[in-house]
Formats: C-alpha cells, structure tokens, sequence
C-alpha cells in the first residue's frame, strides 16, 4: 500500500477513536518514510487525545522539523501546549500557524480554541467564523464560534449561531444549554421539551450535567423553583457518583490556609500593582472586575493561573493540584521577589500589556493572598462575600467546569454548604493577618445596594480616580467568558439578592449547617 493510502487509513481510524490501527498505520509509514511529517503529526494528535500533551508536543515538534511550513502541527503543538499551561509558547505556536494562512476547517478551529483558551476571545472569532465556513455542516465548530459571540456580547449572533448547531445535530445539547444560559424562557417560548427528550436519552453523566442544569434555569425563569431545584438534583445525581467528593480534602486546604501566619510584607515599593479579584464563585467577582476594567486605567485580564503555577513550580510541591495544603505551607518558604516577577512576566508576554494596571479575576487566588502580597507587595486583593444561603444556592446551581476538581464540592448540597462555612473562616483569618490597604473584603449585597458609594470605595482602594464608566459598567464592550456574561452587559439588578428564600424548603439541610456554623441564625429563615 503507499504512503499515502496508509495515511489517509490512519486518519479514518484516527477520526474513528480506533487509536491501535491508527498508531499502526503511522508506524507502518514512518517504516518506509523516517521523517514522515504527517506520520509524526498524526501520531500527537493520537497522543493528544490521550492527554500526554508532553509527548504529543515532541511528536508535532518532529513534524515541523521536516515540514516547517506545516500549518496545522503549528497549531495542535500550541493546543497542547496550552493544556501543560504554557500559554505564551502557545500563543507563540499559534502565530506560527496563522502566518502560514491555513484553509482547512480543523486548523481554523484549532487556532480559534488556542486564542480562547488565552482568553484573547477578539483573536478567535474570525477564525471561527472561517472554520464554520470552510466546514459548514460541523456542529462543533457552530458552538465554539457561539459561544465566543456570546463571551464577546453579541447575544442575537450568538443564538442564531447555536441555532445552526442544533439544525445540524437537533441532539446538541451544548446548544440548547448555551440558548438557555442567555435567552429568558417563558412559558411560551422556552427549551423545556427538547431537554427533557435530550435528558431522558442522555447516556453519560456530562451530558445529564449539562441538560439539567439547563432545565433548572428554565424552570427558574418561569419562576417554578420546586422544579429547578429537582432538576439540579438530577442534574448532578450521576456525576456525584462518579466523582465521590471527599470533603476533607477541602477541610485539609482550608486548615493549611488558616494555619498561615501572617506574612513579611514590605509594602509601598512602588511596584507592579495588579489588582486581584477573588472569592468564592458567583459571588459578584466578575460584577467587580467590570466595574475595575470600564475604567480608562484598567485593564481586565479574565482568570489567570499564572500565580498558582508559578508558586507551585517555586515550591516544588507533590502532587497534580497547583491549589493544595503542601503548596500554601511551602509559600513562605520562596523568594517572593522572583515569584512576582516571574508572574509579571508570564502576563506581560501573553497579554502584551501597556503600562495599564490590569485585574486577574480568579476567584481561588483568594487562597495565595497572602503570598501574592508578599511577591507584589503594592498589589491590591479585593476578597468578595455574599450572604452565605445564597453562596450556597449560586455555587450549587452553576454548571462548572467538569474539568476543574477545584469546584467538585458543588455535586452536593451538603458538600457545598461545608464549603461555604470553611471558606468563610479563612476568609475571617486573612482579613485578620493582611494589612487593610492591601487587602479588602466587598460584599456582594453592598454592591447591588448603592453601586455608586461602593464603586468610590473599590476605586479608592485601588489608587484609581473615579470615571462614571465604571457605574455604567454595562456599556462596556470588553469579552467575558463566565457564567455571568449576559447578566453584566445589563444594567445592575437586585434579583439575585435574597435568591435562597425561594428555595428555602429544599435547601433546608443546608441552611442548617449555616446556622450551626453562626453565619446564619434561625430568624433569618422567617422574615
């Protein structure tokens, strides 16, 4: 057989998930053509696939080395690349590919991935729309091109782009979940039907995940809080199992952070003075950071990883996790200096940062406070907290990342309700060890109350004149891609405030464990 009929059978049986024959259709090539690029490529795609991201990086890297100008190897070494958390050798790898002007679908949807995954969301879209163009019956490429519609505000384009989707695959149930995620569901009009049939049909535990918490927002939407709290139960039942939670594996994390003295800081250097975003999720975080980022001098860098990584890289720790006890006990025990550079560094060359202040909105930063103020000592960390029933009902009702174990916790009610409590007091203790000028807690519920004091208050926390843009956040044109990225492009609303009450009855277990852990007291459940 020649090699290129040996090619073209290791791409079907790649295509297929039959990785032996593909491997041995590769194998067989590279028998007869030692620096087969397409063999090589192949082969990391395989390897990819398999999340050795490592290996399948050397394995693009010897297709480039025989076939420079090979565009797609470009662009899958910097998928892989960003999967180990290289973002900037990523972003390096994907220029390469998009220099060399690529046509195929693949390649044009890996590219827009890559610039997503950077949280460079501008970048993506036109190659998104190219790849929906040049592949029109593909699905998958619809939704990643939506989904970016959507991060970029552009609600109407987005649902008609997840509207594509489903006419090409009616069982995508991504589409109908990203429909629903921004388009109110009445009576009249709503995606209840199709969900069900999907969820009755569903056969894994991500795809019931995914619907359900679909459904729970459309029943919330009509107001029927007795059905979204069921259908978040269900939602979650087999992922539960799957997934076995531990709890004290987040009683382990709180007690390391609440263990940590506090820190030698050696404020007022005149330093790099990022401003971090933190708290438990659905807490008002990204509210606040698009507060910060509508102002002239700021801008929002989304949610980086950089500081974990770079910390847990520093540390030397065991383990997978960049968040864990070992990693905040050995904090202390590096050069603060080098972390922060290497920090600014890491950011300053993936986002080519002016001389802008910028906000890292991740929430879980919240836990390395203490030594990311030690690494930038002029830093500002803003902690939010929100009432903690409605902490509990937010976390448990988002659809996290399945990916991100951080946030296993929320397959649970109880689970999630230790988790508030434990949060909570490491919040307490951080307020008590951190200097005020430094760090500061915001409530959620302040906020929403009187946007205009408190947006005063956080701009003069943050050394930042007022602008009235940043009360008019709404109007700000920038990309989010979080769960609130249709609720921030709407003026500032109230709704969510007091949220648990409507789901008082079955939360009631919860509510409990609040009570008994003093951040509620049994009043509150009758006014």
């Amino acid at each position: 057989m020649p090699v290129t009929d040996k090619l073209l059978l290791a791409e079907k049986h790649l295509a297929a998930r039959q990785y032996r024959e593909a491997h041995a259709a590769c194998m067989a090539v590279l028998q007869e053509d030692a620096g087969n690029a397409q063999a090589y490529y192949l082969l990391g795609i395989l390897t990819a696939d398999h999340n050795n991201h490592g290996k399948a990086v050397e394995l693009f890297e010897r297709a480039i080395s025989n076939t420079p100008n090979h565009a797609a190897a470009h662009a899958q070494k910097a998928r892989s690349l960003i999967a180990l958390n290289q973002r900037e050798a990523a972003l390096t790898s994907i220029k390469a590919a998009e220099n060399l002007a690529p046509r195929d679908a693949y390649t044009l949807d890996t590219i827009g991935v890559v610039y997503s995954r950077s949280g460079l969301h501008e970048a993506a879209l036109p190659f998104y729309e190219r790849a929906t163009a040049a592949a029109q019956g593909n699905a998958a490429y619809h939704y990643n091109y939506a989904s970016t519609l959507q991060f970029l505000g552009k609600m109407d384009a987005a649902r008609s782009a997840f509207r594509n989707a489903i006419a090409i695959n009616p069982d995508d149930a991504r589409s109908y979940a990203g429909i629903v995620q921004i388009t109110k569901q009445t009576e009249k009009n709503n995606e209840i039907s199709a969900l069900e049939r999907l969820f009755n049909a569903s056969q894994d535990a991500d795809s019931a995940l995914i619907i359900g918490h679909a459904l729970a927002k459309a029943y919330e939407d009509m107001s029927d809080a007795s059905q979204a709290f069921l259908w978040l139960t269900k939602a979650k039942a087999a992922k539960a199992k799957l997934v076995a939670h531990d709890p004290t594996t987040d009683s382990a994390l709180f007690n390391a952070a609440n263990a940590l003295p506090a820190p030698n800081l050696n404020l007022g250097e005149n330093g790099p003075s990022p401003i971090f975003i933190t708290g438990m999720p659905r807490t008002g975080t990204t509210l606040v950071d698009r507060i910060l980022s509508s102002h002239s001098a700021v801008t929002s860098a989304g949610e980086l990883t950089d500081f974990s990584l770079v910390l847990k890289r520093a540390a030397e720790t065991q383990g997978p996790f960049v968040l864990d006890p070992e990693t905040l006990k050995a904090g202390y025990s590096v050069n603060p200096q080098q972390i922060g550079q290497a920090y600014m560094k890491r950011v300053e060359a993936t986002l080519r940062l002016s001389e802008q202040r910028f906000t890292d909105k991740m929430p879980f930063n919240i836990f390395f406070a203490p030594h990311i103020l030690q690494a930038l000592p002029d830093a500002r960390i803003i902690a939010l907290k929100r009432h903690p029933a409605d902490t509990v009902l937010s976390n448990f009702r988002q659809l996290f990342a399945t990916s991100f174990t951080y946030y296993n916790y929320a397959y649970s009610l109880l689970d999630t309700a230790k988790y508030v409590i434990g949060f909570n007091k490491v919040l307490d203790h951080y307020q008590a060890i951190l200097p005020a000028n430094r760090f500061q807690v915001v409530a959620y519920e302040n906020v929403v109350a009187d946007i205009d004091t408190q947006t005063r208050q956080i701009l003069d926390f943050c050394d930042l004149p007022f602008e009235q843009a940043c009360i008019d956040f709404h109007q700000n044109k920038a990309p989010v891609a979080t769960a609130s990225s249709a609720q921030v492009r709407e003026p500032l609303y109230t709704t969510a405030k007091g949220r648990w009450k409507r789901y008082q009855t079955d939360l009631r277990p919860a509510l409990d464990l609040l009570i008994a852990a003093g951040l509620m007291t049994e009043d509150e459940l009758n006014q």
